[in-house]
């Protein structure tokens, strides 16, 4: 129906009520990036995080329940198989995300008792001016392999820390990475 969140997901003919406040789907993203994780680990978090009675959901329909879940995730949107590039990490991001985010809800959603993950992303979807949404484009141009403007190139050279998105490194590449550097102290 239209104008309506969904709050449950049809699995194979089952509806299985699912946790909608954008924390809890944040948890889930967060998870989906972590270089430690397997890819079975992560959608078994996933599954334990978003669905409310994930135990009373029969083995077999683990599969579907992922698929449901990632198109809840992914706003309902299904994705055209085609990888787009890296312009943004919720962790990384969050102390620009979320000023840009507060700016188009009008209030702290931080602090909100509750937000559907839904009603959240149409909030992020809506950022149009600001930091958030400058560093985004020029990621976005860095990516796709677009020449900046002087008045671009001087903003990432002034904001490096909030503009480069770091890469994500298990234990094991962070520890080599440290050895490396140690060799040339």
């Amino acid at each position: 129906m239209i104008g309506q969140l969904p709050r449950s997901l049809d699995v194979n003919g089952t509806e299985y009520e699912i946790r909608t406040d954008f924390r809890d789907v944040l948890k889930i993203v967060c998870a989906f990036a972590d270089p430690e994780l397997e890819e079975q680990e992560k959608a078994y978090i996933a599954l334990r995080i978003l669905y409310v009675d994930f135990d009373e959901i029969p083995e077999e329909d683990y599969e579907a329940a992922f698929k449901a879940a990632i198109s809840f995730i992914d706003y309902g949107n299904s994705d055209d198989g085609k990888p787009s590039p890296k312009v943004m990490d919720w962790e990384q991001d969050e102390n620009i995300l979320f000023p840009a985010v507060n700016k188009v809800a009008g209030f702290e959603t931080r602090s909100a008792e509750y937000i559907h993950w839904w009603t959240f992303m149409g909030y992020f979807m809506e950022i149009s001016k600001g930091v958030y949404a400058n560093v985004l484009s020029l990621r976005l141009k860095k990516a796709t392999g677009k020449k900046l403007e002087k008045w671009e190139r001087d903003y990432w050279n002034a904001n490096k820390s909030i503009c480069v998105l770091r890469p994500r490194l298990t234990e094991e590449e962070k520890a080599q990475k440290d050895k490396i550097n140690k060799l040339f102290d």
